[in-house]
């Protein structure tokens, strides 16, 4: 009964995945658990980003915001979507981790309700992120794995967790990206 649960469970995510026009349609909460979409994100640059409060890479949250700050006026932002998967490192509530990434980070771009990014509980985003229909397709690895976004919602690039997003490979990838048309 619990393999035919999460089975129907994976199926429902993918369908809902497969069923939204775009990323900007599928349905999100913020990290004060309002109902959201990706679409007042329209036309441009993102950089999602799977995040966790307690993991050695945690202070790629410094990188994160620099960047986001760089290139926001340019029509870019970071979007961090907390995850508990790998290893237990964000088991906070949503108002704790806001309350973490504005005190310890002053993290300024948006943050996204907690949600997991592997397995039979894959939220719908990151179906379409890595799922098989992807042009990156296969299971996160860790925490700050990220994936850029071109101005007409198409998935660009994925990096996994260990490259920065101040790194040379990403800087460049965000500016192509910014320069398309």
């Amino acid at each position: 009964m619990k393999l035919f649960t999460r089975l129907a469970t994976l199926l429902f995510m993918t369908t809902l995945a497969a069923s939204a026009e775009s990323l900007y349609d599928i349905k999100l909460k913020d990290i004060d658990s309002k109902d959201t979409t990706l679409a007042p994100y329209k036309g441009k640059v993102l950089l999602i980003v799977n995040v966790a409060s307690q993991c050695g890479l945690t202070k790629q949250y410094t990188a994160l915001e620099t960047t986001h700050q760089k290139y926001q006026e340019k029509g870019f932002s970071v979007l961090g979507f907390p995850c508990n998967q790998f290893g237990g490192q964000e088991p906070g509530s949503n108002e704790a981790i806001k309350e973490f990434c504005s005190s310890k980070f002053q993290v300024t771009f948006p943050l996204f309700d907690k949600l997991e990014v592997n397995g039979a509980n894959r939220h719908p985003l990151y179906s379409a992120l890595a799922g098989t229909n992807s042009p990156f397709p296969g299971n996160i690895k860790w925490n700050f794995g990220k994936f850029l976004i071109g101005k007409d919602g198409k998935i660009l690039a994925r990096f996994e967790p260990k490259v920065t997003p101040d790194s040379e490979e990403v800087t460049k990838a965000i500016e192509a990206a910014l320069a398309a048309k």
